[in-house]
């Protein structure tokens, strides 16, 4: 069985994870690869997808969006999970006591799973390296201001082990060795 892990990613941190599901998706016998969602060329060719977009100000990059109402027919058609990568920082409540994870969720991410009927979506920590190039014009605007560069902890704050788990059970929803 081919599976699709197609991803749209600004810095990196999306693309890694998308490779480690690709990578454990294999592990388990499956055909599978990470590819970015702008450059996915034949969707027909493959049996299933797991698609995954960054998260900014509360919603996927367009590229994601754009893919899945494009490819909806075919998607429908498919086993299909959905994964965000966005909240960066510990796993610690706000104010509000919220978790982080819990008011991460991109605003269009519960129509496109209704859309393709999505078997399962999660939401994973990020990365980010202040070092590294700014993208958008409200990322640059945000990180020039002092007290917004506290809203972006710098680190890798991605759980392999939770990543890895939630491909496992992908693996055995398609009927893969686990």
């Amino acid at each position: 069985m081919s599976v699709l892990v197609a991803y749209a990613s600004r810095h990196g941190s999306t693309a890694g994870i998308a490779e480690r599901i690709a990578a454990t998706l294999r592990s388990h016998g499956l055909d599978a690869e990470a590819v970015p969602i702008r450059e996915v060329r034949r969707p027909e060719a493959y049996d299933a997808f797991v698609i995954g977009s960054a998260v900014y100000m509360f919603h996927w990059l367009k590229d994601a969006p754009r893919f899945i109402h494009r490819r909806r027919a075919l998607l429908e058609s498919r086993p299909v999970w959905l994964f965000s990568s966005g909240p960066i920082g510990p796993d610690v409540p706000d104010k509000e006591g919220r978790l982080p994870r819990d008011v991460a969720d991109p605003r269009e991410l519960p129509s496109l799973a209704a859309e393709v009927r999505a078997r399962g979506q999660r939401v994973f920590f990020g990365a980010f390296d202040p070092a590294g190039p700014r993208v958008g014009l409200m990322e640059k605007m945000a990180l020039a201001l002092p007290a917004a560069r506290a809203a972006f902890p710098s680190g890798d704050f991605r759980d392999w082990p939770e990543i890895e788990n939630w491909a496992d059970e992908i693996a055995g929803e398609l009927g893969a060795r686990v």
